[in-house]
């Protein structure tokens, strides 16, 4: 380990990528309801630092935790792991 302790690590989808080293990010998790034994989709967004531009809509990607980046900002692309097209 790094000395940064555990940092969370996530995939998802890129929905849009039009900013400049940013891209936004939709992770979808299944939980089951306790009471019910259904299984919900939770979907959550993230602004995602992408210095290099590398995203395009649709793409698979891995994100990790980092330090506050800006005011929105808490995670960066790690990896693309698929593209959208």
């Amino acid at each position: 380990m790094d000395g940064r302790g555990k940092r969370r690590q996530m995939t998802g989808v890129v929905l849009n990528s039009s900013m400049d080293k940013t891209a936004r990010v939709q992770v979808e998790r299944l939980a089951k309801h306790k009471k019910y034994k259904k299984y919900i989709r939770y979907r959550a967004k993230y602004l995602v630092h992408d210095p290099e531009n590398r995203c395009e809509s649709g793409d698979r990607v891995r994100i990790i935790e980092t330090r506050p980046l800006s005011k929105l900002k808490r995670w960066r692309v790690l990896e693309v792991l698929g593209t959208g097209k």
